[in-house]
């Protein structure tokens, strides 16, 4: 078990640290959008009049946004943690998205980019490989060897339990990593058990896709129709004759229905499909607040009668799958329940980058003796994910507390934001690599990590005035000096240790020489 367990995180330790971190942050994707975008922190869903929402004020700007072709129009109501209208619509590069004042209808201006919901959050379960599910394949595999880690890390460790208690911060580093390995493994175990295998769940449809298609003989409108209760209809070979019903009218009578049903609720999302085409259809899907499981009641109108198509009635197995889903995913309104979940998803990714620190440590001083190289690229890897990771996404965040026009120019914000992201992600893996050698990788790479966190409360308290005052602004300005501060101090004890190192080195030389 020891070899598998050890084995396992060489291979996919890297993958997994970038999973759970970006799983970690997209717990508070919705109020990283909110610091990276200070103009979405209006009032919420009611002006000063009172006037209540109206949704049919977005058609007019999808109209004019989205491209003439698009498949599919978003319009995502006011909510807690979104106090916008948002409108998006599928782009070139992911999808596009404006944010509306809720209280007048009128397009707010763009400043910043939504990195937690449209980076950090799809990063997490695709990786942004989205040609055949790439991604969506390599996160699931990573799973698996997740899987494998924990059940043998279990067997490998027979005194998990006592060592539980041994946590020896001022004996070297490798004894430190290996005690906070066994620490945060066994805190946060059934966590990361049932995280990880939900993670799975979710995407069961994708990793059974040759039994799908067997047993539906490739039709997967049928699959859709009876295991998920989706209803859809082909496009006509016509442009729409007549304007979209009233959302409004449409979104009142969703909530009609799901009250008859004994499910109130208010609505999360407007879809409408083929918008512009004779055969548009609208669907209303109903709010997760209230309820762990992912059931979204969707209903499905004619967008230009308005007539009731379908109501969505879930199978009991979907039903299921939908309720792991909503376990995994923390849609549900409760608040401590969130801050468990980043908690452990910490503890998470603190598990993972000490076992790989452990690994490499034990190997370092043989491979050397030996001439081998692998300890050192394996250690460049992790340089590159462990701190490299969070240097790109401090990185990412301070250039969206900038003005846009510095680093997008009349750009996209959010497609110039991914490739910041993966530029910067990719300079630290060259640096790594490069610096193998010397040893001084981690040490500058945290201290980087510290500089830009700061940066980045500096620049959001110069650039927004209610940086302190705003929950979702303070919230992340609190955890960003966190971050700095713990980066310094990681900084500053390999820099000690280095010296230490080196010191020690010229001892033994000296005398030696004598």
């Amino acid at each position: 078990m020891d070899p598998l367990h050890a084995w396992t995180g060489v291979l996919f330790g890297a993958l997994l640290f970038a999973i759970f971190l970006m799983g970690t942050l997209a717990v508070f994707d919705r109020e990283i959008d909110r610091w990276a975008q200070p103009h979405t922190r209006v009032a919420g869903a009611r002006g000063a009049t009172g006037a209540p929402l109206r949704l049919d004020t977005a058609l007019p700007h999808l109209q004019a946004l989205a491209p003439e072709k698009a498949a599919f129009w978003l319009i995502y109501p006011p909510s807690e943690r979104v106090p916008t209208l948002r409108l998006s619509w599928p782009a070139e590069l992911g999808r596009g998205v404006r944010d509306l004042d809720p209280a007048t209808g009128a397009a707010l201006p763009e400043q910043g980019a939504p990195v937690g919901t449209q980076l950090f959050y799809p990063f997490h379960y695709n990786l942004h490989l989205k040609w055949a599910n790439l991604g969506e394949w390599i996160v699931g595999l990573a799973a698996m060897a997740m899987l494998v880690a924990i059940v043998s890390g279990v067997a490998t460790h027979r005194r998990i339990f006592r060592d539980l208690l041994a946590l020896r911060p001022g004996r070297s580093l490798q004894r430190t990593a290996l005690d906070l390995h066994n620490l945060c493994g066994v805190v946060a175990l059934p966590f990361h058990f049932v995280i990880t295998l939900s993670g799975v769940v979710i995407f069961i449809a994708v990793y059974l896709q040759p039994a799908i298609g067997w047993l539906y003989d490739g039709q997967r409108a049928a699959y859709a129709k009876e295991v998920l209760s989706r209803y859809s209809r082909p496009p006509a070979r016509q442009a729409a004759t007549q304007p979209i019903v009233s959302l409004d009218a449409l979104a009142e009578r969703a909530r009609s229905h799901w009250a008859a049903a004994g499910e109130p609720g208010e609505v999360q999302l407007v879809i409408v499909r083929n918008p512009r085409n004779a055969e548009a259809v609208v669907e209303v899907r109903r709010a997760y607040e209230r309820r762990v499981g992912l059931e979204a009641g969707t209903v499905y109108f004619d967008a230009a009668s308005g007539e009731l198509l379908h109501a969505e009635r879930l199978p009991t197995a979907s039903r299921v799958q939908r309720f792991i889903t909503g376990l995994h995913m923390v849609q549900f309104d409760h608040w401590t329940l969130r801050w468990l979940y980043f908690a452990m998803g910490l503890a998470g990714c603190v598990t993972i980058a000490t076992g790989s620190i452990v690994w490499v440590r034990k190997r370092a001083e043989r491979h050397a003796r030996l001439g081998l190289a692998g300890a050192g690229w394996v250690e460049a890897l992790n340089v590159a994910a462990i701190a490299g990771l969070p240097l790109a996404t401090v990185g990412v965040l301070l250039l969206n507390a900038l003005p846009t026009s510095w680093w997008a120019g009349n750009g996209d914000p959010l497609t110039a934001s991914m490739s910041w992201f993966f530029g910067l992600w990719a300079g630290s893996l060259l640096h790594a690599v490069l610096l193998r050698r010397g040893g001084r990788h981690w040490f500058q790479q945290c201290a980087a990590v510290a500089a830009l966190a700061a940066a980045d409360v500096l620049a959001s308290s110069l650039g927004s005035a209610d940086a302190w005052s705003h929950p979702a602004a303070l919230g992340v300005n609190l955890a960003l000096l966190g971050v700095s501060a713990g980066a310094g101090h990681a900084a500053w004890r390999l820099r000690q240790r280095s010296a230490a190192g080196a010191r020690a080195f010229a001892g033994a030389a000296a005398g030696s020489a004598g």
